[in-house]
């Protein structure tokens, strides 16, 4: 049930992590604030297509 989800930052549209997450339970997208080593800062990462 568990799928693989790229996260790409919102600044520089770039993936740079990977995580699972499970469809079933959780249908909105997710986002996290994490750091983009492109950007040089924390900026807020969303859930792309693969």
């Amino acid at each position: 049930m568990r799928e693989a989800i790229h996260l790409g930052c919102e600044k520089c549209t770039r993936r740079n992590y990977h995580t699972t997450k499970n469809k079933k339970i959780h249908t909105e997208k997710f986002s996290a604030k994490k750091y983009c080593k492109f950007c040089r800062e924390h900026t807020v990462h969303k859930e792309m297509k693969l």
